[in-house]
């Protein structure tokens, strides 16, 4: 197989580079759609050889439609477990995808990974498009592109009633899922976070943590995203997004860094500056720990508190990936117990932390 990264030098992923409008609170906007085969049962009811065969028809068709320069195809029943926790990390695939023995693979463009299609995962296709910034258009009218070209080649289950016929019920209608990943360290600061989750419970939106469904808000990382589909258009579902919610809580996250600029800078100062000099220094760093590190560094970064002797923001970018424990172990060359991780991580974030400035 070959890999998305090959070790701690260029992370490849275009939606970690902070290069997309709004990036000083939105690290990455995703626009997803689940698709099953005609013909096919849900994969609840599918047996082995469904899956296999599903695959077979994805691999050939998702290939032969050129949807990238290049698309790399990824059987993950065959790959270490190691590979597959580096598609975790690098939200190429979920951590329920990366489970089991069943025939499942993924299709990445790479290098940018702008483009991942997971193949008998909860449906038979999730196919996902993921930009840096605040662009869900940019990303939608890419998946729409992706999603018909695919279409043309094989038969969708779709009802003329209810759209496309998804496992989860949730997904019917359009299939789409749209999501943001936030970074608001400023309202985790201000003790205000609670106004994001309780305006995104009373339009119906999920909250989760860094990795998606069932994980934690770690280093002040968030994701929004929709919960149903059904009697909705995909325009609507991204005008909602893009054009009401999303704007609100950046409009929050940065009124929060001002009052805190304003009212308790010294604090925002020592807070900042104490976690760049911890990741300069520290011998010993556990993964959250180093993301928490991170994400107050960044907010440094965003609100120049560190005049010229501040990390690159590339650099700190990179090293919210490259720190997590399959990147960090892929990266060393070697399986390592979480005592070893500790130790190989702020070693590699002392040598990274300031690589853009020599």
């Amino acid at each position: 197989m070959t890999s998305p990264t090959e070790g701690p030098g260029d992370i490849g992923a275009e939606w970690l580079r902070t290069a997309g409008p709004d990036s000083d609170v939105v690290m990455s906007s995703r626009v997803r759609l689940a698709r099953n085969l005609a013909g096919f049962p849900f994969l609840p009811k599918a047996s082995r050889e469904d899956r296999r065969q599903i695959l077979d028809i994805a691999r050939r068709n998702v290939l032969d439609a050129a949807l990238a320069k290049q698309v790399m195809w990824v059987d993950l029943a065959d790959s270490p477990t190691l590979e597959r926790q580096v598609l975790v990390e690098r939200h190429l695939i979920s951590r329920q995808h990366a489970k089991g023995d069943e025939p499942r693979a993924v299709a990445v463009s790479s290098p940018d990974e702008r483009l991942a299609i997971m193949v008998n995962e909860e449906d038979h296709m999730r196919i996902q498009v993921m930009r840096s910034g605040l662009a869900l258009s940019e990303a939608f009218d890419h998946i729409d592109s992706v999603d018909d070209s695919i279409e043309s080649r094989l038969e969708y289950a779709f009802s003329p009633r209810f759209g496309f016929l998804t496992a989860c019920p949730t997904n019917v209608g359009t299939g789409i899922r749209v999501s943001v990943m936030l970074h608001l360290p400023g309202l985790k600061l201000a003790g205000e976070i609670d106004k994001v989750r309780r305006a995104a419970k009373g339009m119906s939106l999920a909250v989760r943590g860094f990795y998606g469904e069932g994980s934690d808000a770690v280093g002040d990382i968030y994701q929004i995203s929709n919960q149903t589909t059904l009697g909705r258009t995909e325009r609507q579902v991204l005008d909602d997004f893009e054009r009401q919610i999303i704007p609100k809580v950046i409009e929050y996250e940065r009124h929060a860094r001002r009052t805190l600029i304003q009212m308790r800078r010294t604090l925002v100062e020592d807070r900042t500056h104490r976690a760049l000099g911890a990741l300069r220094s520290a011998r010993l760093l556990a993964a959250d720990e180093a993301l928490q590190l991170l994400s107050l560094v960044r907010l440094g970064l965003m609100l120049n508190l560190f005049s010229s002797d501040g990390p690159e923001l590339a650099d700190v970018s990179r090293l919210m990936l490259l720190t997590q424990p399959a990147h960090l172990q892929k990266a060393i060359g070697r399986t390592l117990d979480q005592a070893q991780r500790r130790i190989a991580r702020a070693d590699l974030v002392r040598a990274e932390i300031d690589r853009g400035r020599r």
